[in-house]
């Protein structure tokens, strides 16, 4: 389907034609769940499959009013990002459970599980990239369809349409702001060295 087609599909479904969305969604269905496969590999120790988390991001991103994507980087960045959060949410409850959930009393543990410092780690990744897109939404998508979407430089920047050349001085303006982020937060996270 051409980009085109893709911004006609995009520009119905906000204006709120639920018929438009699912189209939207079918037609972008197999790079969405690479996307998916691609973020759930990168945290392997989590239990969901790729389709689960496509289709839970599909439901997110329905529910309530219509979001605001005019092009397809934007979507997928949306898309990235609805799955970001969902993945985050399953290690935040993941590890309420190893810690008790819902029980009242806690025991101080003399030796952290497994998988708690990673867990840790991707809560502050993505707060630090809502930071990021607090103060500059551009670079944010960057990182979104970058780092999460697993895109090349040639691919942000035909999605973003911007030169190559910007789009990897962008990612180093991104990768500084999150480092700092993520130093101020004691996180040892090094993905964006």
């Amino acid at each position: 389907m051409s980009d085109n087609e893709i911004s006609r599909l995009i520009q119905s479904s906000e204006g709120g034609n639920a018929a438009a969305r699912q189209e939207l969604f079918g037609v972008m269905y197999h790079e969405l769940h690479r996307i998916a496969q691609r973020e759930l590999r990168r945290n392997g120790s989590l239990t969901l499959s790729p389709t689960t988390l496509l289709h839970e991001a599909y439901l997110s991103m329905s529910a309530g009013s219509p979001p605001e994507f005019p092009d397809r980087a934007r979507f997928l960045a949306y898309a990235c990002r609805a799955m970001r959060g969902l993945v985050i949410d399953y290690v935040r409850s993941r590890s309420a459970q190893k810690r008790g959930g819902e029980f009242e009393f806690t025991a101080l543990p003399t030796v952290l599980p497994a998988g708690v410092n990673e867990d840790r780690e991707l809560e502050r990744l993505g707060e630090a990239v809502d930071a990021l897109a607090v103060l500059d939404p551009r670079l944010a998508r960057l990182v979104d369809l970058k780092f999460f979407c697993g895109f090349s430089f040639e691919e942000v920047a035909g999605l973003l349409e911007v030169s190559v050349r910007t789009a990897k001085r962008d990612w180093d303006k991104a990768r500084i702001f999150l480092q700092r982020e993520l130093r101020a937060s004691d996180t040892g996270l090094d993905a964006f060295d």
